[in-house]
């Protein structure tokens, strides 16, 4: 057996190794470590370009990998505290979707919330998988979706036992935990697997103040964005395996849609990012909850705004709160999150994660400064004082419980038709809209179009939340399923 130091970075000290070699390429990629694209190694720098590598003997195979990045994957596994971890360059997209395709082939059903990413519906998609959905409860006075009720996932197994596996979002995009510990233990109870987007929870495992991670909490797959919380760079992650999953057959899911040319530099970014973390993570994590504490508590002395945290917990949707996330509502100074999202990128040069029609998130994270939140603040405040209005005629709920008539694949793939937004009322979708982030489609393909979803679409549009989804750029139009169900 191999020891293993945290300490290391293999694939670092490979590709260090590389270079010192001199290598001459006469691989891909083309530009030859930068001196084929001489304005892309000005840009990028030549550090930068001399990694932009393909895979060879001294570097391993990310598709089948028996060295190197085999090594690193160990390293991570061991570091999250799980049996396997595999690292993944096409984003969390890539991770969530390998597990819903491990689990569930076409026509078996998964038990999830609705309020998953797109992602997860896409996995679908692909696999024929049906959903099963438990609607989250709503906090009306925020206009966001909680978590699962650990009873109603208990009732949507009751009615549907050849379930194959539950999905949970641990936390979702504003800080919200489900009690996954109860689901795990209902899961196994009845044969089904948990799988977990953990997106935004990779924190949870280097700190014993948040929520507990979920593969610690029995979950048998997990899905992490490293480049989010982690430190690594954007579109770099992990998905982590627990015993219950064969390593082999995930290996295979992953590889019928993972590029066979995975960028060294997300590697390696995984590969130093989760030294880093194993290293360091608890008192990385230390500084970023006294940021973020700091800042809610000026945020909230402000006046009219809300940053909340575990105050909300209820024991139940609520289970337990991500006291990393600063999500705020702003709709208390009439104001919906996308408008002062958009004022304080354009008039104060700072960029939110989110904006939507009730709230804003600031993601803080092992890069932020106090200074960083001292602007972030008075930004805030200056919002306040000169551009509050009165809040009257603002939409309220933020989440519509749709109604699903047939799975994501049948719709997807159904002979459709073309019809301006408002003749589409009563009609079946069979496309994606939503508003990005956080990415969570307000109308997902099998779903019914009703006069609530078009206003709730008509609103966003015209606060300027980022709508994706539709074939129709412009969203003046839908796709719907010919005929009727």
């Amino acid at each position: 057996m191999k020891d293993y130091s945290q300490n290391q970075a293999p694939l670092l000290e490979a590709l260090e190794k590389m270079k010192m070699r001199r290598i001459v390429p006469f691989d891909v990629p083309g530009h030859k470590r930068g001196r084929g694209n001489p304005e892309l190694t000005e840009f990028l720098g030549e550090k930068c370009l001399s990694v932009d590598v393909n895979s060879m003997k001294m570097l391993d195979n990310l598709c089948h990998p028996v060295s190197v990045i085999r090594d690193a994957e160990k390293l991570a596994a061991d570091a999250f505290g799980v049996p396997q971890a595999f690292f993944m360059t096409g984003g969390t997209t890539s991770a969530v979707q390998a597990m819903v395709l491990t689990a569930c082939k076409r026509g078996e059903k998964i038990i999830l919330p609705r309020n998953v990413h797109r992602s997860v519906i896409n996995a679908m998609i692909l696999c024929g998988a049906v959903p099963v959905y438990v609607n989250p409860e709503m906090d009306k006075r925020l206009g966001i979706s909680l978590g699962m009720r650990v009873s109603a996932v208990a009732q949507a197994i009751k009615e549907n036992p050849d379930a194959k596996a539950i999905f949970v979002n641990n936390p979702t995009y504003y800080g919200i935990c489900s009690n996954v510990r109860a689901i795990a233990e209902l899961a196994h109870e009845h044969g089904m697997l948990l799988l977990a987007d953990e997106a935004h929870g990779t924190h949870f495992y280097f700190h014993d103040q948040l929520p507990e991670a979920a593969m610690r909490a029995g979950a048998d797959m997990a899905a992490l964005s490293m480049h989010k919380s982690g430190g690594s760079l954007t579109q770099s992650s992990l998905l982590l395996l627990g015993p219950r999953v064969s390593e082999g057959y995930v290996r295979q899911i992953i590889n019928l849609t993972q590029s066979t040319s995975s960028s060294y530099l997300l590697l390696v970014s995984l590969d130093i990012s989760r030294r880093n973390l194993a290293l360091h993570g608890k008192e990385t994590f230390d500084k970023v909850i006294g940021l973020v504490e700091y800042a809610r508590n000026e945020i909230n002395a402000i006046g009219d705004y809300y940053a909340y945290s575990r105050e909300l917990v209820n024991g139940d949707s609520i289970f337990d709160f991500d006291v990393t996330k600063l999500s705020i509502f702003t709709r208390s100074i009439g104001l919906a999150g996308i408008e002062v999202y958009d004022l304080l990128r354009d008039e104060y040069d700072i960029q939110a994660e989110l904006g939507d029609i009730a709230n804003l998130l600031a993601y803080v994270s092992v890069g932020d400064r106090p200074k960083d939140m001292e602007r972030l603040v008075a930004a805030l405040s200056e919002i306040r004082r000169n551009y509050s209005k009165d809040r009257s005629g603002m939409l309220e709920a933020e989440y519509i419980n749709p109604q699903v008539i047939c799975g994501p694949q049948q719709a997807f793939y159904a002979p459709k038709v073309s019809l301006p937004l408002a003749a589409t009322v009563g009609r079946v979708c069979s496309e994606f809209v939503m508003c990005y982030p956080p990415g969570i489609p307000i109308l997902a393909p099998g779903e019914q179009i009703t006069t609530e979803i078009l206003e709730y679409i008509r609103y966003a549009k015209e606060k300027g939340c980022s709508m994706t989804g539709p074939e129709d750029m412009e969203i003046e139009r839908l796709n719907v399923m010919e005929g009727t169900l």
